[in-house]
């Protein structure tokens, strides 16, 4: 089974960032998911959890 891929360490710039557009939420859905994404996958989340998140399927993730 090959190794999961996650997200490099944010620095703290990077997750405030991602955490403002999460909070504001009045960008584009497309950017909400992906910060959502991103961050969740900084958190050390999995796939599957990331997926239920967001609400995707986890080819989408």
């Amino acid at each position: 089974m090959a190794e999961p891929v996650r997200v490099r360490r944010l620095t703290d710039e990077e997750g405030q960032k991602l955490q403002q557009i999460v909070r504001r939420g009045s960008t584009s859905l497309v950017r909400y998911r992906r910060a959502m994404m991103l961050l969740a996958s900084a958190g050390g989340n999995r796939v599957s959890v990331i997926a239920k998140l967001v609400q995707a399927d986890e080819d989408t993730v």
